[in-house]
């Protein structure tokens, strides 16, 4: 019997779409499961091979052996992984495609290299229909060694006309620590959408169909996304018990599955900062207080006479620049955490292919990749992305209705955390002169932490504030 070319370990949504997607591209796949009876519903009707034991996969594959799984991060990798590898033999590849803190993944790939095995992590996005159909990938993992799998990657990868929507980031943890801050960003990108929304909703009036609209034609712009699409055509669902909108039916409470946290400690611990990330998933956990929130709206009061005869077109123009601006912001945090994860790491990590692999497939995908994808062209070391010619014009059309959205917010009580941290974020970045000198004077005041004079700049200072 000829031996499978791919060994697939987790039959769920995510492990048997992608199966399906390398079977769709001529590999043959054998599939474990370990609970037995979703190994069945997936292979049925299918050309997947099923194995009832990690034996049997094993046994069932061509060498070098290459076995990807698909399985929930955390113990259960290093479960499968204590099983497996006793089977397997010197030059056989592991892949895990799950969402895995890119340590774990660090610790992994050198505990199988002292085996002889290779071990790849390899960020996975675009959710189940991009895993049928085309995700973007991103391999981190043994250099040589990708090139054994370079070829099934690049094949069931989405495909732009920049290439496939893969390519190799980096050793060990490094792609596992790219996807992590693809889901940093793509929590502050929702966010500025949910506060786009919110304003449009509480400010202009916006109805459901209004809003669908409105947002339709945000994804005729430089907006243009997988997450701009996504919402227009959310607001076009009606609610199936006949109570409008299905969207306005829907609890708000968001939840988080870790990635987006992950990034905001990564970025405290290599002094990147990050405030929409951060922004981002505290009004996730600002939304999950919802008792609390029900209770203070009845106590707190709010603002009054807030202006209400705003144009809507007007309105809708000003939150389309302030969506924009802030996105742009987002993705220069994700993009500056990423160069220092790959300098902290020595990971060599080309911020250039991250954009492209990113503009098809994954979750963030979105025009405005393009841009940041020739910024990086130009100048490979490009310390933010605020500082290329092309994203600095596009924030400076935006900014003056950037901070007219922000005023209206204030003036009306709509909370906008992620579009107010860009703002604060593109405003720091560009002063000449932060107030953190009265910061330093205040640690050396009660402190004695010292500080430095302008006139000497290395030599630590001390002065007597309080007795002067």
């Amino acid at each position: 019997m000829k031996k499978a070319q791919l060994g697939m370990i987790g039959m769920a949504v995510m492990g048997k779409n992608l199966a399906l997607n390398v079977l769709d591209h001529g590999y043959s796949v054998a599939a474990y499961n370990r609970e037995l009876d979703m190994l069945e519903d997936a292979v049925r009707g299918t050309a997947l091979i099923p194995c009832k034991t990690l034996q049997e996969l094993v046994a069932s594959l061509e060498r070098p052996r290459c076995i990807m799984m698909m399985i929930r991060a955390g113990a259960p990798v290093d479960s499968v992984l204590a099983d497996l590898s006793p089977l397997l033999e010197p030059g056989d590849i592991v892949i895990d495609g799950g969402n895995s803190w890119f340590e774990d993944t660090k610790r992994r790939e050198a505990a199988m290299r002292d085996k002889g095995l290779y071990f790849f992590g390899i960020g996975v996005s675009g959710g189940e229909d991009g895993a049928r159909h085309g995700p973007s990938l991103m391999p981190g993992g043994d250099a040589k060694a990708y090139e054994q799998i370079r070829t099934i990657m690049e094949a069931i990868a989405a495909k732009t006309e920049s290439g496939p929507c893969v390519a190799y980031v980096g050793p060990n943890g490094a792609g596992h620590f790219v996807k992590m801050v693809h889901n940093g960003i793509e929590y502050a990108d929702m966010q500025c959408i949910a506060e786009a929304y919110h304003l449009l909703r509480d400010v202009g009036g916006l109805g459901a169909a209004e809003l669908a609209e409105t947002f339709a034609g945000y994804n005729r712009g430089p907006l243009e996304s997988f997450l701009i699409e996504i919402t227009a055509k959310i607001f076009t669902v009606k609610d199936p018990e006949g109570k409008g909108a299905l969207v306005d039916q829907v609890l708000d409470k968001a939840g988080q599955k870790g990635t987006g946290r992950w990034t905001a400690q990564v970025a405290l611990d290599l002094g990147v900062p990050v405030p929409s990330i951060a922004a981002a998933i505290d009004a996730r956990v600002l939304s999950s207080m919802r008792d609390e929130r029900l209770h203070a709206s009845g106590v707190l009061p709010g603002p009054k006479g807030a202006a209400s005869n705003i144009d809507r077109k007007d309105l809708v123009a000003a939150v389309h620049d302030a969506l924009y601006a802030a996105k742009i912001c987002a993705y220069a945090q994700g993009m500056a955490l990423i160069t220092a994860g790959s300098n902290a790491h020595t990971w060599g990590i080309l911020s250039r292919e991250m954009a492209r692999i990113w503009k098809g497939g994954c979750i963030i995908r979105a025009r405005f990749l393009d841009t940041i994808f020739r910024a990086y062209e130009k100048d490979a070391k490009l310390s933010n992305l605020l500082l290329d010619d092309v994203v600095r014009g596009e924030v400076d059309k935006a900014q003056a209705n950037w901070r007219k959205v922000l005023g209206l917010s204030a003036a009306h009580g709509v909370p906008v955390p992620a579009m107010s941290a860009s703002l604060a974020y593109y405003d720091s970045y560009r002063a000449q002169k932060l107030p953190q000198n009265l910061t330093q004077a205040q640690r050396d005041a009660f402190g004695a932490h010292t500080y430095e004079r302008l006139d000497a700049l290395g030599i630590a200072v001390h002065s007597n504030w309080l007795n002067a």
